[in-house]
């Protein structure tokens, strides 16, 4: 009898415990994606500075509500935001990127990497768009990335 029911019991928690690290690895990629669907919603959305509503949005707001409805809390400002995480060598869908005026300072804006070079951000010439890393005003006030 027990050796019937220890093969099962073996397999049931091997079951569990791969169905579980799935789950996890799910729950990661769904709350980046979703941060980006929210960010990507606001397309078009005019620049407040301050601003952390669909009315308008500054750069730190439209991440930190993005995040806040993919059900992550991240503090309010792009310097503060840069002290969370892990730092990112490897930019991933969903990894915050940071700029600042110089290489020493701390960083002053934020957006959100989309893959392929690109992100969204909230900038006070555009509103909330989408832009490249190597577009020349943001190439060379890149700082580094976080992953959340």
């Amino acid at each position: 009898m027990f050796k019937k029911i220890i093969p099962t019991v073996v397999i049931a928690a091997a079951l569990t415990f791969g169905f579980s690290v799935k789950s996890l690895n799910a729950e990661a990629a769904s709350y980046h994606t979703k941060a980006i669907t929210v960010a990507k919603s606001n397309l078009g959305v005019p620049y407040r500075w301050g601003g952390v509503t669909p009315s308008g949005f500054d750069c730190s707001g439209l991440v930190k509500y993005s995040y806040s409805k993919a059900g992550v809390t991240l503090p309010r400002t792009a310097a503060d935001m840069f002290k969370k995480g892990t730092k990112s060598k490897s930019l991933r869908t969903g990894d915050l990127v940071f700029f600042a005026q110089s290489k020493a300072s701390k960083p002053t804006h934020v957006g959100i990497y989309l893959g392929s070079g690109k992100f969204i951000n909230a900038s006070s010439s555009k509103g909330v768009s989408i832009t490249t890393l190597s577009n020349p005003y943001w190439k060379p006030r890149y700082v580094g990335a976080k992953h959340i």
